[in-house]
Order: C-alpha cells, then sequence, then structure tokens
C-alpha cells in the first residue's frame, strides 16, 4: 500500500533557533509474525474475581466484560487467573485440614460466576492450581473442579503453581511470628521439573502452562524444562521492570516516573525475554508474559497510577510483539496502585468503573495494532519519542509516536508518498504524573463509567496532507495514532 514512510521529527525548543532534525523511516515491507489473536490480556486473582465480576450469575459485571472485549476485538480475549493466590488457594476435600498457606476456598459459586463471565467473552482462561502446597492430591481435586465447572471450551491451559522460583526465597505464610517457606533453601531447578512432572500425572488431562517463575536466574535452564515436559502447552513467564517494594529513591528498580519512563523498562525488558521466547518456539510452543505491570509488590502510588503508566505499556506491548512474544497478560488486583479499573455498584445495583490511566496506553495498543496486523521496520535515532508503525489486513499503515518526554514536544513532519488523507488521534493527559483527566482521540470514561465504552462515536480527526506530508505536534508525555 504504502513504498515508503518518513517520519521528520523536529524538536521544538523554547526557541525557534533551538530545533534539531530528526528523521525516522518506516519500511513499507512487514516483518515478523502477524499478531496471534488474544495477544492483549488481563491477569486477575482467585480471591478478587468476585470483586471484579459480581456474583450475579444472570447479569455478570457487564461493564467489566466491555473493558475486557474492547482490548481484543473480534478474538477471543486470554484471561489469566492466578497471582499470588494460586498457591493460596484450594477445592475443599472432606477430611483434609487445609495447609497453612491457604487462605481462599474455591465454591460452586465461584465456578458458576468464572463460567458466566468467560461465557460472556468467548474468552480462554489460563487457570493457576496450587503447588506449594506439596500436595499432588489437593492440586488435581482443584483441576477436577475447575474443567467440571468452568467447562474444558474455556480452558486454555492449567498453569502449576506460581513463581516457584521463589519458594525457598519468599515467605509462603507466617506462623506465630515465623515465616514459612513452601520449599527449603535448597529447593532448585531440578526439583522443580521433579514436582511439575508429579503434579502433571496427578492432575486430570488439560493443557499445562508453565514454568510461571519470576526472574532470570531458572529461566537460564528453560530448554532443560522443555525438553523434561513435552507437553506443555504454553511456556510462560512474569516480569515486573520495577520494585514497588523498594523505598530508597536512588536504587535500582525504584518505582518512579522517570525509572518506568526510561528505555530499560520497556525495550530493555523486551531483550531481557527474547531469547526466553526464542527458546519456546525452538521446542514449537508459544511464549506468554503470564503476569506483568509497572513495578511489583502492587506498584507504588505516584508511579503506576499515573498517565506515565500508559506511555509506558504502549511502549512495552509494541517491544514485546517485536521479540516475538505471543501474548502479554496485564495484572490488576483490587487496592494495587496498578489497577486496571475498579468497580463499585451505584442506585439499584447499576454497575460503575473507574478506569485507570494504564488501561487507556492498553486501548491504544490494541487499535494501534489489531490481530493479523505485522510490524513495519522503523529506523529512527535513539530518544525519548518512539515510533512503531504495522500494517494491517485491512491494508491500513497505523503510525504510533509515543513522547517520553515529560518537559519537550516535539513537532512531526509526517511524509508519505502519494499521501492525501488520514485521521490522527491523541492519548493526552495534563501531565506524565497525572492520575485522572485522561483522554484519548478527545474522549474519556470520566471519573466513572456505567457502560465500560468511551462515549458517543470514536472521536478520530481528519488529517491532509500538503504536498506529500503531515505536520503533527506531539505534547510532552502524549503519544499519537496516525491512521493512513
Amino acid at each position: 500500500m504504502v513504498a515508503a514512510l518518513v517520519v521528520s521529527l523536529a524538536l521544538w525548543g523554547l526557541a525557534a533557533a533551538a530545533q534539531a532534525q530528526l528523521v525516522a523511516s518506516v519500511s513499507a515491507t512487514p516483518t515478523g509474525q502477524p499478531l496471534p489473536a488474544g495477544f492483549l490480556g488481563v491477569s486477575l486473582e482467585y480471591r478478587a474475581l468476585h470483586l471484579y465480576a459480581g456474583d450475579d450469575l444472570g447479569a455478570v459485571d457487564p461493564v467489566l466484560v466491555r473493558l475486557l472485549a474492547q482490548l481484543a476485538p473480534g478474538q477471543a480475549p486470554v484471561l489469566r487467573i492466578g497471582g499470588d493466590s494460586t498457591d493460596g488457594t484450594w477445592w475443599p476435600m472432606r477430611g483434609v485440614i487445609p495447609p497453612g498457606g491457604i487462605y481462599y476456598r474455591l465454591s460452586q459459586g465461584w465456578l458458576r460466576t468464572t463460567r458466566a463471565l468467560a461465557g460472556a467473552l468467548g474468552a480462554r482462561l489460563i487457570l493457576g492450581v496450587n503447588l506449594a502446597a506439596g500436595r499432588p492430591a489437593l492440586a488435581a481435586a482443584e483441576a477436577r473442579a475447575l474443567l467440571a465447572g468452568i467447562g474444558s471450551q474455556y480452558i486454555e491451559a492449567l498453569e502449576i503453581g506460581n513463581e516457584p522460583d521463589l519458594y525457598g526465597a519468599a515467605g509462603w505464610y507466617r506462623l506465630k511470628g515465623r515465616t514459612v517457606f513452601a520449599r527449603s533453601r535448597r529447593y532448585d531447578l531440578g526439583s522443580f521439573i521433579g514436582d511439575f512432572s508429579r503434579w502433571r500425572e496427578a492432575l486430570p488431562s488439560a493443557p499445562l502452562a508453565g514454568p510461571a517463575f519470576s526472574g532470570s536466574s531458572w529461566m537460564g535452564g528453560l530448554s532443560r524444562f522443555l525438553s523434561a515436559e513435552p507437553g506443555l502447552a504454553v511456556v510462560t513467564y512474569h516480569r515486573y521492570p520495577l520494585r514497588g517494594c523498594l523505598t530508597k529513591p536512588r536504587a535500582p528498580g525504584y518505582a518512579s516516573i522517570a525509572n518506568l519512563l526510561a528505555d530499560g523498562s520497556a525495550s530493555g525488558l523486551a531483550r531481557g525475554v527474547a531469547g526466553y521466547a526464542a527458546v519456546a518456539h525452538a521446542h514449537g510452543l508459544p511464549f506468554r508474559i503470564g503476569e506483568m505491570n509497572s513495578a511489583s509488590c502492587g506498584g507504588r502510588k505516584g508511579t503506576s497510577d499515573t498517565f506515565a503508566s500508559a506511555l509506558w505499556v504502549l511502549d512495552t506491548l509494541f517491544n514485546l510483539a517485536s521479540v516475538g512474544v505471543d501474548g502479554v497478560n496485564i495484572h490488576s488486583l483490587p487496592g494495587a496502585s496498578y489497577e486496571l479499573f475498579s468497580f463499585s455498584r451505584g442506585h439499584g445495583g447499576a454497575w460503575r468503573a473507574t478506569v485507570h490511566p494504564e488501561y487507556y496506553g492498553m486501548l491504544l495498543f490494541a487499535q494501534a495494532f489489531p490481530v493479523g496486523a505485522q510490524l513495519l521496520p522503523v529506523s529512527a535515532p535513539a530518544g525519548p519519542v518512539k515510533v512503531w508503525a504495522t500494517e494491517g489486513t485491512d491494508g491500513h499503515v497505523r503510525v504510533v509516536a509515543i513522547n517520553k518526554s515529560t518537559s519537550s514536544r516535539y513537532t512531526f513532519q509526517l511524509q508519505v508518498p502519494g499521501a492525501a488523507q488520514g485521521t490522527l488521534e491523541y492519548l493526552l493527559a495534563r501531565s506524565a504524573a497525572a492520575t485522572g483527566g485522561v483522554t484519548l482521540g478527545g474522549q474519556s470514561f470520566g471519573a466513572q463509567t456505567t457502560t465500560g465504552a468511551l462515549p458517543g462515536p470514536q472521536s478520530a480527526t481528519p488529517i491532509a496532507a500538503s504536498a506529500g506530508s503531515y505536520s503533527i505536534s506531539l505534547p510532552p508525555a502524549s503519544a499519537a495514532l496516525l491512521t493512513q
């Protein structure tokens, strides 16, 4: 459709004389795999699902359904349910006392609610089963209940355990002031592989996901794990670029806006997982970041809940797609600083949602990179402006520019041979630190939404080319989507 695309970025300083010219070129030849269906999904905790979906089987929270569905338009969304509560959940067994780390009890009501949510979405679920408790029979009972109560047609895979590489280092629960660990400090990759095999043999027949590690140490043995588990259905890994529990601002990984917008939190994160995706693909398996957000430990207020998170997630999702990752689930937890949306019920029981900034970045990604689209290579100088381009199966070229500078404005001269008309929409807020007032294409969910949809028709501004060039201004801490 387009022979070549050249983006000229003119740095707009306080004085016109301070302008510097930056040029980025976008090739017309698509590269990489088409974006898989269900690439962008959400991750939720067992213990929190009812807070989002409710417990009325006749009317599962319709606002939640709409918010999740529009992140994967025309697709079956991949919803992961697990997190820390994977290893704190069980299906009650008659005559069995639950282990000390169990704090959430599955019920028939929970199963019916989850089935109703999956049915409303046409979703595919990745469901964690308990490994930390050390009892294969307990995990098998849980798996049987999930398969029977939700239905195998909705289950993408059962994920055995949650971040088992931390079992010997991070406490599972506390008993009389003493920390109890799920495994001894000698627990290693070989021990985990043995456990995984025993759990696999005990579980009912179902696709399996794993290893759900949290760090790079054990992931170095990914090929060893996959060779020992030839029946695995999907490789899963968890990533957080920053650590919300750090308290020293100068510590590496401290959750600040500056660190979140730094290249290490987006392109650096993607480079760190690229090799694992390649190993999974060499074994014929998809590779999914089953849990990700801005910072671990629930994130940090003043960073994870700000507009900076929208710019970060937008850039990071493109980066992950570019290195061959097959899917990403963004984690959301009620009360966490990185929560994507929060819900309440108004008069008459009507659902209302507050949509937080990060969701807007995810929504723009879904618009800019539709299922089946491929990336177009971009040649651009290093700097705070990130440019991504895709070509969709509809023939449209979409160019996203993300200004991660919190102080500098950039002016674009976007040159497209034969260009005549396009549309432009912005992702904007007052500043990178804003926790509200976000707009996408001039629209906003506002303080609360009762529908889960941006009000009115999609707002995109027509833009005409002059002499084959579009002129676009990009404010500090903003993003723009041009569709040609």
